[in-house]
């Protein structure tokens, strides 16, 4: 029996986030994509899951598209689903491919799972040509830090956005779903931005959408979080 926590939530992310069931994948997030990954022929989708995004950049044209995740279960169904999309299991820290093998690659909601977030990045600009793109996705580092939520004030009589602890790098266990308990880890932005900087990834867009109205619709209260991204986008180029 596997103790690793994606292995064993894997079926619940397959049902609950892909092939049409999140609003933020089908709203924000693909949409994102097509929108800033432009029209690259080699691409790496990192932390790629059951392969959702990497079949969005091969029904786009891309005619060469991996994807590489570390659970088998994900690689197994990634593969079942086919879409034009070769699939490898393996970790971001160690990526299994040549210098310089893309033109572009793709990480959505997965650094916040690495621990080795240096060599990982380090191994995204390595594979990475001269001038490709890598577009990071991440749960916003400031408004997403750990303890961040509302706050209701009754001597103010106020709600507010309280932000937790910003600065410390923390890795928490966190129960998002009755039963299903994973692993994240919070960095404050300075320290993803340096370590792109130093594998050569310079920043060319930023993008901090608000929630998008299929999660607003979910639950009356979310309607009050409009003005508070949950995502960060950060476009880079491969400069040298």
């Amino acid at each position: 029996m596997t103790t690793d926590p994606w292995e064993t939530h894997a079926a619940w992310w397959q049902a609950n986030f892909t092939d049409g069931a999140d609003p933020e994948y089908v709203e924000q997030i693909i949409p994102l994509l097509r929108e800033h990954l432009g029209s690259p022929q080699r691409v790496l989708d990192v932390g790629t899951g059951e392969g959702q995004l990497a079949r969005e950049v091969a029904r786009a044209g891309g005619s060469v598209v991996f994807g590489i995740d570390p659970s088998r279960a994900q690689v197994d169904l990634a593969r079942r689903r086919g879409g034009g999309v070769d699939v490898v299991q393996g970790g971001a820290a160690a990526l299994p491919f040549a210098q310089a093998s893309f033109d572009a690659v793709v990480a959505c909601l997965v650094f916040e799972h690495i621990e080795a977030v240096d060599d990982a990045i380090t191994e995204i600009g390595r594979v990475l040509a001269v001038g490709g793109r890598f577009l990071l996705f991440l749960n916003h580092p400031l408004l997403q830090a750990p303890n961040s939520g509302w706050i209701d004030d009754h001597i103010l009589g106020e709600q507010y956005w309280r932000i937790g602890q910003y600065l410390p790098e923390d890795i928490s266990e966190q129960e998002i779903a009755p039963g299903v308990v994973l692993p994240f880890f919070h960095r404050p932005l300075s320290r993803y931005v340096n370590a792109l900087a130093d594998a050569g990834l310079v920043i060319v867009r930023m993008e901090e959408p608000a929630p998008p109205p299929g999660f607003l619709a979910r639950a009356e209260e979310y309607a009050a979080a409009a003005a508070f991204p949950r995502l960060l986008l950060l476009v880079t180029r491969r400069m040298v």
